[in-house]
């Protein structure tokens, strides 16, 4: 048996509703295109499609992995020994936490329809920033993984 090099990663893919949308855009486009004959319907319907299925697979491509003892959050990468203590948030304190309560010098790497997050203290004197903030659908597995790696550090 291998074991993984790295103990946590997760992809922040878009919901399979956002999929049936990207048609309905590309429907919408061929409906614009059809008083203009068949071969523009049928580019409309193709080509409309595409592009919404292209921005629902980007805003949906980022990763969250915690690996050679750092955390990889989107385009952020922050050692684990700057990090402090990890918050699993299920999904009143998560929406708490994106709104009312929110410091607008935080991290945020958020995905409203995932419910549940991870906040994790920002230790590092340094850095403004209090803490960050991550959507997750497997916070409790995300803080173990970031427990293991400081452990290791």
């Amino acid at each position: 048996m291998q074991l993984s090099t790295t103990p946590y990663e997760e992809r922040l893919t878009a919901p399979r509703s956002w999929w049936l949308i990207s048609f309905l855009v590309g429907v919408s486009f061929a409906l614009i295109l059809l008083p203009f004959g068949t071969l523009p319907l049928l580019g409309g319907l193709v080509g409309g499609t595409a592009a919404a299925a292209v921005a629902a697979s980007s805003y949906g491509s980022l990763r969250i992995r915690v690996v050679g003892g750092s955390l990889i959050a989107g385009e952020a990468k922050i050692p684990v020994t700057a990090l402090g203590a990890a918050e699993v948030l299920d999904a009143e304190e998560a929406r708490a936490w994106r709104t009312y309560k929110a410091d607008t010098r935080a991290f945020l790497l958020l995905r409203a329809y995932i419910p549940t997050a991870l906040r994790v203290e920002v230790t590092d004197p340094e850095d403004p920033t209090p803490y960050l903030y991550l959507s997750t659908r497997e916070p409790e597995r995300l803080a173990q993984a970031l427990q293991r790696a400081r452990d290791a550090a």
